[in-house]
């Protein structure tokens, strides 16, 4: 065997399968949401980069031809190397994209390399021109090799889950025959986790209390934490109930029987996973959530403010609640009031139909929180808190819990760091809170995935409100930013300002240079975690 060709490249495959497993727990297994990332301008170099179209190119020549063709193997030799030492590199840095570690992934891990090792010792007896060419072939199929391993298993893995969420079920059923637990979902395309995190804070002053944690609101994380972590002592449960296809979250919310289920508010965010904006109204708009309360006699808890929401409203003819930013949205049950953003927190009054009110001041960032409290504080009163109660919770909030945090940044900036998600009304929200900076502003964000047909729209919008409030905006991927450029063009933004640069140390030098001390940086959705570095240290 040609061991000093295999070595580099054996070395480079681990690397690879690695990846495309990371890849594919990223996107959480869905092959709609795998599918949609090559859409992406990132997606598409996985496949059609020089690198692999090199590859490809060789690998042609080598079948084609019956020749040694030693130059050719010499040349692979040393586009191995390189990718050997880019292996070494990102092992020094631990940069190596890898999947978080899970039951799943370690089996499919282990699976995968040992489909390398055995492909290794297959080809051993080979001769090396057809070792050489084995070794090329492997290489270009490896995406398809780890996704045929993945899929395959697929099977295995959603009969687990099945089992999960069956013993989740009756694991809820034995506790609520010994106690009164009470079950709260929450749904939407945007503010489930703050208003779960909001929430879960305000009853904990009160109640034993369990939450699902971050990232835990697909079916099967919502089932591992009832089985591993709920306890018959816990008075409440909530639920943060996340979706990517139509019946998800009824099939969720048929095993939690929630007493309360919230709607944060909708968008078209993942419209291109659900295929149409009537799917995906039923299942994270609140429609499935709907039906299952309304058979349990539950209470539907919606935002007003929202139109996906205000219709949802209108048509549930159950036990329902609202709650707004005025008394003026249908005849809400709870609103805000004389809403006033600080740098680092806000101060708001909150009225309720029956004349209460109390004043909050809470350590979170942008008026689109006070929104959020609201709906956490509505269902806190259902469960028994007064206002004063609630309000004095409120003062254990941390920005963090909101999804967006304010950081002084190197050189004095201030650095907004709301890179935990991205949505459109989360991104319109976040530049309203950079407008009240005084000094000069700037964006720096992706642009929007899993859009569907609103994509176009969606990005020139973004870019027309941009222009309204940034001195300056950095545009790491390309999907959209001629839509995001077009719309800032045309809002009055010089095109100068308006850039695209996805490299973090080029992004963090725009950055040093154009800004001084007490001027805004606003980095919006997943920004690389290198740049959060740079910035900040």
């Amino acid at each position: 065997m040609l061991v000093w060709l295999t070595i580099p490249w054996f070395l480079w495959e681990l690397k690879y399968v690695l990846f495309w497993l990371y890849l594919w727990q990223l996107k959480e297994y869905h092959f709609g949401r795998l599918r949609d990332h090559f859409s992406t301008h990132k997606g598409k170099k996985l496949i059609f980069s020089l690198e692999q179209e090199v590859k490809l190119l060789a690998f042609a020549i080598l079948f084609l031809s019956s020749d040694s063709l030693s130059w050719l193997v010499y040349f692979l030799w040393f586009i191995y190397l390189i990718e050997f030492g880019l292996v070494l590199r990102a092992l020094y840095n631990g940069s190596i994209k890898r999947p978080v570690i899970t039951i799943k992934t370690v089996f499919l891990t282990l699976v995968s390399f040992a489909l390398v090792v055995s492909f290794l010792a297959v080809i051993f007896s080979f001769d090396d021109l057809l070792q050489i060419k084995n070794l090329l072939a492997f290489d270009l199929l490896t995406p398809i090799i780890i996704s045929l391993v993945v899929l395959f298993f697929q099977p295995f893995f959603i009969a687990i889950r099945n089992n999960a969420l069956t013993d989740a079920r009756e694991k809820l059923q034995k506790i609520r025959s010994v106690n009164n637990l009470t079950v709260v979902a929450i749904t939407g395309s945007y503010g489930k986790t703050s208003t779960k995190e909001f929430l879960a804070t305000m009853l904990s002053k009160k109640f034993k209390i369990l939450a699902t944690r971050e990232h835990q609101n697909s079916e099967i994380g919502i089932a591992r934490c009832i089985l591993n972590e709920l306890k018959p002592s816990h008075q409440i449960f909530i639920a943060e109930v996340g979706a990517y296809n139509k019946g998800k979250v009824k099939e969720v919310c048929r095993m939690l029987k929630p007493k309360i289920g919230v709607v944060t508010g909708v968008n078209e965010q993942h419209l291109s996973l659900f295929g149409s904006m009537k799917n995906l109204l039923l299942a994270e708009g609140g429609g499935e959530l709907a039906d299952v309360l309304k058979q349990e006699a539950g209470t539907l808890v919606v935002n007003g403010n929202n139109k996906y929401c205000a219709s949802l409203y209108r048509k549930f003819d159950g036990n329902k609640k609202l709650y707004s930013q005025s008394n003026k949205i249908l005849d809400s049950d709870i609103w805000s009031d004389s809403i006033t953003v600080h740098k680092d927190h806000i101060s708001f009054l909150t009225i309720n139909k029956s004349g209460e009110m109390s004043h909050f001041n809470v350590k979170v960032l942008g008026a689109q929180s006070a929104q959020n409290l609201s709906g956490a504080t509505l269902v806190a009163k259902e469960l028994g808190m007064s206002f004063e109660e609630i309000s004095k919770a409120c003062k254990d909030i941390k920005q963090e819990q909101a999804g967006m945090t304010l950081k002084q940044g190197n050189y004095g900036i201030e650095i907004i760091d709301s890179s935990y998600s991205a949505n459109p009304d989360g991104v319109f929200a976040d530049l309203n809170y950079l407008s009240i900076f005084p000094r000069k502003k700037v964006i720096v964000m992706p642009c929007l995935i899993e859009l569907g047909n609103k994509s176009l729209e969606v990005h020139e919008k973004i870019g027309e409100k941009i222009a309204g409030v940034c001195d300056l905006a950095i545009i790491t991927s390309k999907d959209r930013f001629k839509e995001i450029k077009n719309g800032a063009v045309r809002a009055g933004m010089s095109e100068k300002n308006i850039l695209f640069c996805e490299h973090p140390e080029d992004i963090c030098s725009i950055i040093t240079l154009f800004c001084k001390q007490d001027d805004a940086v606003l980095l919006e959705g997943r920004v690389p975690k290198e740049l959060i570095n740079l910035l900040t240290k």
